[in-house]
């Protein structure tokens, strides 16, 4: 019930952008940043409008969307499941710069925690870390700020092998990074993907922009020199304060 109240107050109930194409908006998001893979099931109509709090109809035209823009499939007796395979090929790049990049980017930001705490993974979290089902994790919640400017909303998610290493008052003052290598862990690959998505309510409160504003969503995946997962990091940027360049040679 605590996860149907999350969605149902992500959505924005006095905007003129219907119910259901919110929650489309939503579920298209999740399967873009690979929260619902190629094959996961989606819930059913009744489970869509328990978790949002809207009728049946306003949950099968949601779903009904998502069909048409071919991300799902719906089928009778076997229900409603993902068919959206990323048309994308990974480009390599080079771990130590890409690490330092983001350690400086650390250092010229400011950051306020929001909430440090051990929790369950979710089913996607496991997965994504390699971890157990109801395994626990430690979850850190920050805003960065940028000329005392909201910049970004971050969510990461470490072992809980480190939850000593990762404090409210380090976090404060050290890139997430620069603590777990503190640790004494190596830091091996990395991989990252970029997707566009909308500010639901929450971001838009957070990141103070406009209802329904373009956001980019960064999920990175970084892994120590063994191979297995580290951090798991979500991040939501502002389209109109941050950008991405890659410079790219022959």
């Amino acid at each position: 019930m605590q996860a149907g109240n999350k969605r149902a107050s992500a959505l924005d109930r006095s905007a003129a952008v219907p119910l259901y194409h919110q929650i489309f908006l939503q579920l298209r998001d999740e399967i873009l940043s690979g929260q619902r893979p190629h094959g996961s099931p989606i819930g059913t109509e009744k489970e869509i409008s328990i978790a949002y709090a809207v009728s049946r109809i306003t949950a099968r035209r949601a779903l009904a969307e998502l069909a048409q823009h071919h991300f799902v499939a719906r089928k009778r007796r076997v229900g409603t499941t993902v068919i959206y395979r990323p048309p994308v090929k990974p480009i390599e790049a080079n771990m130590d710069q890409a690490v330092d990049s983001l350690i400086h980017f650390g250092r010229v930001t400011q950051v306020r925690v929001l909430a440090l705490e051990k929790e369950p993974a979710s089913a996607w979290v496991a997965e994504t870390m390699r971890l157990g089902a109801g395994e626990w994790v430690l979850r850190a919640d920050r805003v960065r700020y940028l000329d005392e400017e909201p910049l970004g909303y971050i969510i990461s998610y470490v072992p809980i092998a480190l939850a000593d290493h990762i404090t409210r008052k380090g976090l404060l003052h050290t890139p997430i990074l620069k603590l777990i290598r503190s640790a004494g862990y190596q830091l091996g690959k990395a991989t990252q993907t970029v997707a566009a998505m909308v500010a639901d309510p929450k971001l838009c409160g957070t990141l103070a922009v406009e209802p329904r504003s373009a956001i980019l969503r960064i999920t990175r995946s970084v892994f120590d020199s063994g191979g297995r997962p580290l951090l798991l990091t979500i991040a939501h940027y502002r389209s109109d304060r941050y950008q991405l360049r890659l410079d790219l040679q022959h």
